[in-house]
């Protein structure tokens, strides 16, 4: 599926995604997930990569496909122009707004990766689950936040609350 490369093709695309996913039989919670991949993937895309083709940024689209194999296994890609930088998870800080969405991705998938081809275009792929068919592939999973990792907090000198009044005589 194309979609345009920005904030609108990400909503058409998660619609799309939901309603083939059901029509397939896959289970609402795989469904939630490969939904939010897919959205993490698109918003990566459109705002760390080049549309496909010559278009500039902002202009022209981006990839997306999903599908089921027949054993069983969630594949979700996106692909576009490429970028500047290659597509790793990130160490935000705990105030920063964005960053955290390859390790959300890398929480809730089973393997991903990165795909370059000869014209420059980049294609992240993301397993999402190896079974749909499987009946825990429905299981929320419970360990999920211990899997998003937070960033380590840099160990410096501990200060008590007096402390911090100390040169207020």
């Amino acid at each position: 599926m194309a979609v345009t490369h920005g904030p609108a093709g990400v909503g058409q695309a998660r619609h799309r995604m939901r309603d083939q996913l059901r029509t397939g039989g896959v289970s609402e919670a795989v469904i939630d997930d490969a939904v939010l991949i897919l959205s993490e993937l698109l918003s990566n895309a459109c705002k760390h990569g080049r549309p496909l083709g010559d278009a500039l940024a902002g202009d022209g689209d981006v990839r997306c496909a999903w599908r089921v194999d027949t054993g069983g296994r969630l594949t979700v890609e996106v692909t576009d122009g490429g970028g500047p930088t290659r597509p790793s998870p990130a160490t935000p800080s705990v105030t920063a707004h964005g960053g955290r969405g390859l390790n959300i991705i890398t929480a809730l998938a089973d393997d991903w990766g990165v795909r370059d081809d000869t014209r420059g275009e980049v294609t992240v792929w993301v397993v999402v689950h190896e079974d749909v068919h499987d009946p825990d592939a429905a299981r929320r999973r419970e360990d999920f936040a211990t899997r998003v990792t937070a960033p380590t907090v840099s160990a410096g000198p501990r200060l008590g609350y007096a402390d911090a009044y100390e040169d207020l005589d």
